[in-house]
């Protein structure tokens, strides 16, 4: 996602994948997201529309068994109020015969909001 290869991250994914946003999550509203195409169109493409500059940058990874959990910041400037954002994130994937098969995200949802606003 880094490189903005949006197809190989669609290609990562199982497509019977569950994918939640944090609860009060701006884009917590269709979750959990189930498929790639709902994943793209739902969560992916306002988040490249609505934010210049989007980035969810992981410094740490844990590993156990199917699970990886991910650790970083997310950051960006929601365009409609000129607003940033600098939230820590954490990511939990479920990894099952090579394909990401569920998603739970974890960051600070006020911070959100509030850039939104």
């Amino acid at each position: 996602m880094g490189r903005g290869d949006i197809g190989a991250v669609l290609g990562a994914l199982d497509p019977r994948i569950e994918w939640s946003e944090a609860e009060h999550f701006v884009y917590a509203d269709h979750s959990p997201y189930v498929g790639p195409d709902n994943v793209l169109n739902g969560l992916f493409m306002r988040l490249v529309t609505e934010w210049e500059g989007f980035k969810a940058v992981p410094d740490k990874f844990l590993s156990s068994g199917d699970t990886v959990a991910a650790f970083g910041r997310y950051g960006g400037k929601f365009r409609a109020t000129g607003r940033t954002i600098d939230a820590q994130m954490v990511h939990v994937f479920t990894v099952a015969n090579g394909k990401i098969t569920k998603f739970q995200q974890y960051t600070d949802t006020a911070q959100f909001a509030e850039a939104c606003r």
